[in-house]
């Protein structure tokens, strides 16, 4: 409710009126409000003035011009309030899977204790995700994971059909749906269709898929994790392609005037850039190997061939088939990429360093949500 508020304010204003209100004066009216109504000094008012410092934060970004601008809420999206100043006996175990934790005119909630939680949590946020689960993540900055030491350097070229290609000769995929479970997904897709808006059918429905894929990001969550820790531990250093991941998953269908081309296939194409979760492997990389995650300039990189050097589109037959046209050397196209990548970063290193080439081939833990319980 505060936050809805807040962004009524901000949405009124014009250019040559008042300043909207800031963060400080925000709360001395949430102030005002709780002693007026009720029904509003009912919620807790550490959850409010969290929401409002939340939009404050918000729109620091939006005139930051790193983010978009707030605005209204929606049902079923970014469901949650966060807590603070928690103190050490908010949080309590119970068993070997079970814990509890103290929430504000809430009381005792118990959570299924998925993961080790470091002492000394100040904070944290209780979340709704669209496939109805309940979270409670626990705010901490986790420890770094320390590089081997041994010099080496991996490219990792990231694709559609192939996830990510190491320069090691390596080839992961991001698990997806099985096809049992897109045959489903499929049908109920079709059952939404049909389905009359705000009907019950229409919301079982909706809350079917949203399970569905929900199971899919949580697969393709817990790849990513393992395969950036893999990396983390494995190499000194990672370099991947500074891609524009926003750029190229925008739509293709144009407006009215200027109708876009293609349109199905570059949705086909947005969907499976996304199922790989590009973005996500290289954010979590720079979280766990903070330094050592080099980022190179894709272009050419999938035409030129890593043995001779040489640069041709024909050199690449096939989304997985590279052969040079000038030496004839044959290799996985996303592996030839991703030494083309190492290569590229290991010069960097040496030029940056100023010393002999690398002996080898040029290359925290995350705050996981845990699962609120009955």
């Amino acid at each position: 409710m505060p936050d809805t508020c807040a962004v009524e304010q901000h949405a009124h204003w014009k250019p040559g009126r008042k300043s909207a209100p800031g963060f400080a004066e925000q709360c001395r009216q949430l102030t005002e409000a709780r002693a007026e109504f009720a029904w509003l000094r009912t919620g807790s008012i550490i959850v409010q003035q969290q929401a409002l410092k939340d939009f404050a934060q918000a729109m620091a970004h939006y005139f930051g011009k790193t983010h978009r601008r707030p605005t209204w809420r929606k049902r079923g999206r970014g469901e949650g309030f966060r807590i603070v100043a928690a103190k050490a006996g908010d949080v309590r175990r119970l068993s070997r899977q079970v814990g509890e934790v103290k929430i504000p005119k809430v009381g005792w909630v118990r959570f299924r204790w998925s993961r080790p939680i470091p002492g000394g949590v100040k904070s944290f946020r209780v979340t709704r995700d669209a496939a109805g689960r309940w979270h409670v993540a626990f705010a901490a900055i986790p420890e770094p994971i320390p590089a081997p030491g041994t010099g080496v350097v991996v490219g990792v070229d990231r694709g559609v059909a192939v996830s990510a290609a190491l320069s090691t000769g390596e080839t992961l995929n991001a698990p997806a749906l099985r096809d049992i479970e897109k045959t489903r997904l499929a049908r109920l897709l079709r059952k939404l269709a049909r389905a009359k808006r705000g009907s019950n059918r229409r919301g079982r429905v909706k809350a079917a898929i949203a399970k569905l894929k929900a199971r899919e990001s949580d697969r393709r969550k817990d790849w990513i994790e393992k395969t950036s820790t893999g990396l983390a531990r494995r190499f000194d250093m990672i370099a991947v392609e500074d891609l524009k991941i926003s750029g190229m998953t925008r739509t293709a269908k144009g407006t009215l005037d200027a109708p876009g081309r293609n349109v199905r296939q570059k949705a086909g194409l947005n969907r499976g850039i996304l199922a790989s979760g590009w973005g996500l492997l290289v954010e979590r990389l720079e979280h766990k190997a903070p330094g050592r995650v080099q980022k190179i300039n894709p272009r050419y990189t999938s035409q030129t061939c890593n043995a001779c050097g040489h640069r041709a589109a024909g050199s690449r037959q096939s989304q997985s088939r590279f052969r040079c046209v000038a030496c004839g050397h044959q290799a996985h196209a996303d592996v030839n990429a991703a030494r083309n990548i190492r290569d590229t970063a290991a010069g960097h290193a040496v030029a940056a360093q100023g010393g002999p080439p690398l002996g080898g081939p040029v290359n925290r833990e995350p705050q996981r949500d845990l699962l609120l319980v009955g």
